[in-house]
């Protein structure tokens, strides 16, 4: 198994404001968000949305702007995908072809990035409680989570479905919390879009936002501001979150 490499902790490296320490205090639990967090999933993700649009007569996107569409849930993206000035009617159709496809696909092209089933691991090892929190289906969470997380409880890999809101609102961080017993100053969620940084303000705890998802540092950087009026607390790695949340270091 690859062991994640801690470096002494550069307290400079995650701001771009200088020397400003941002080292987060040991939580008890870290949830996180899934696609473009945990997994690579665009490319399937591409491929259906893509299918449901052929299917209704219209043009495919590209890979960079279903990246621009995801995040905000299945239906959203299905709004996002299809030509401006589409009527309703179509959307539903497209939505509705996307959700199926999706849904009975084998996610040929989905993987973990790199280093964060590792993560998982050696946060278990701390003594640090994990969960997922997604805008995708909750049926489809828990197969990802069978297939790549079987660390995190069944029960805390939560997705959306009837009675929870989805994200940017705290009600799916709120239930997973209560599971855990643990409060707000004991949990840091982390994300990789403006929907994650928006849901940590929303649920009141702090947020690592990753570099390696589904949107650029810029674009990351001004929402930080916006959302958070502070300086962003970024990773580029898994090594660099073990670093922010002070983890000890298991051979």
């Amino acid at each position: 198994m690859f062991a994640i490499v801690l470096p002494e902790f550069d307290y400079e490296l995650f701001s771009i404001f200088g020397k400003i320490k941002l080292m987060i205090k040991t939580p008890k639990a870290v949830i996180f968000d899934l696609d473009g967090t945990l997994l690579d999933s665009i490319e399937d993700l591409m491929d259906s949305t893509n299918y449901a649009l052929e299917s209704c007569g219209l043009e495919k996107i590209s890979l960079e702007r279903t990246k621009q569409c995801v995040g905000n849930g299945i239906h959203k993206l299905a709004e996002n995908a299809v030509p401006h000035g589409t009527d309703p009617q179509t959307v539903e159709k497209v939505f509705l072809a996307l959700k199926t496809h999706y849904a009975q696909s084998t996610k040929p092209k989905t993987r973990p990035y790199e280093n964060v089933v590792e993560l998982m691991e050696l946060l278990e090892k701390n003594g640090i409680k994990t969960a997922i929190v997604s805008n995708k289906p909750d049926a489809q969470v828990k197969e990802l989570r069978d297939k790549f997380f079987m660390t995190v409880e069944k029960e805390l890999a939560c997705g959306e479905k009837e009675g929870i809101k989805r994200k940017p609102a705290p009600d799916g961080l709120y239930r997973v919390m209560e599971k855990m017993n643990v409060t707000k100053d004991e949990t840091v969620y982390v994300g990789d879009s403006e929907v994650d940084l928006q849901t940590a303000k929303n649920t009141g705890i702090e947020c690592i936002n990753v570099l390696w998802g589904f949107r650029d540092k810029e674009f990351l950087e001004k929402e930080w501001k916006r959302i958070f009026g502070k300086a962003p607390i970024f990773a580029e790695n898994c090594a660099q979150i073990a670093q922010i949340l002070g983890l000890k270091k298991y051979d």
